[in-house]
């Protein structure tokens, strides 16, 4: 067990260490962030004045041993659009991104995994093909093109939700809706495959021969036996989440970290956009070892094998 966690603790901090490296050899490669921040009309003693306050004047790797001991320290600099420590502009966009990612799992988890049930269990039904038509519509559908269909018709049509911005709770479901919908397919067809693989089990005929309710059946047997892959697609989908975050956000004007990200790398702002790359690597590293948790408390012969 002490193995197998030290292997995953430096495997965490072997990808962060990636990430951080990849992201500021990207953006420094990609142009130069100066004339995009002080624009065409910059003057070469300002170019020149705005590179040395900002150390961009200095040689890469001085500039990168700076950006990954700052990094180790929980120091992210300062933004070069508006002046303010990084930290703090984040904080102001996490709760936002938090507030639609936790709807977005609701909607898909309460709407995913009990389609993918009831689909199972009328296998080969009407409500079946239904069910996965659906699922397939829902993974398969851009967000950007749903919000915009979204928006069409609750908003411009029907005049039943604002179409962008913040406020109320009805602000929240349409945004909420399209981040949450691919979520949902995915996740019912894997709910779907996962519980025909357990539905015939020895134990299932055993449970039915005993006279156990078949709701029961289901809830009791079938779905924890068939959780370690829906726990698996949930895991891996919050990176799906946090990256369609940033096209929602953008259709929908919520304030989040994910418009935020357009707008600074749009600006060409590296502090700001570095540390949100990392801040969603950390996000999705965190995913993955409480997947890992869960398959130990879902089945204990995890435990056992670690």
């Amino acid at each position: 067990m002490v193995r197998f966690w030290s292997v995953k603790a430096a495997r965490t901090l072997l990808t962060l260490w990636f990430v951080v490296t990849f992201a500021f050899i990207v953006l420094r490669v990609s142009g130069d962030p100066v004339q995009s921040l002080l624009g065409p009309d910059a003057t070469i003693e300002e170019i020149a004045q705005f590179r040395e306050a900002w150390g961009l004047d200095r040689p890469l790797p001085e500039q990168y041993l700076r950006y990954v001991v700052q990094m180790a320290s929980g120091e992210f600099g300062t933004s070069y659009r508006d002046g303010r420590p990084v930290t703090e502009i984040i904080a102001e966009r996490v709760p936002w991104t938090v507030l639609l990612g936790l709807s977005a799992y609701a909607v898909a988890i309460l709407a995913g995994v009990p389609a993918g049930i009831v689909a199972a269990l009328r296998r080969g039904s009407a409500l079946d093909r239904l069910v996965m038509s659906f699922a397939v519509f829902g993974f398969a559908l851009p967000n950007f093109f749903l919000g915009i269909l979204l928006i069409l018709l609750f908003s411009l049509t029907l005049q039943w939700l604002p179409s962008s911005g913040t406020g109320s709770i009805l602000h929240l479901l349409m945004p909420a809706a399209t981040l949450g919908v691919y979520t949902a397919g995915t996740l019912a067809r894997f709910t779907r495959s996962a519980m025909l693989e357990v539905l015939d089990k020895p134990y299932m005929r055993a449970a039915a021969a005993k006279g156990a309710p078949p709701l029961y059946r289901v809830l009791r047997h079938a779905l924890p036996n068939a959780a370690i892959p829906i726990v698996t697609v949930i895991g891996l989908n919050l990176g799906a989440l946090v990256g369609g975050a940033v096209v929602v956000e953008t259709v929908f004007a919520w304030p989040g970290i994910g418009r935020l990200l357009v707008t600074a790398v749009t600006s060409r702002d590296l502090a700001v956009v570095q540390a949100l790359v990392l801040l969603v690597a950390v996000t999705m590293v965190a995913a993955n070892l409480a997947v890992d948790l869960l398959y130990g408390l879902l089945d204990p012969r995890i435990r056992t094998a670690r």
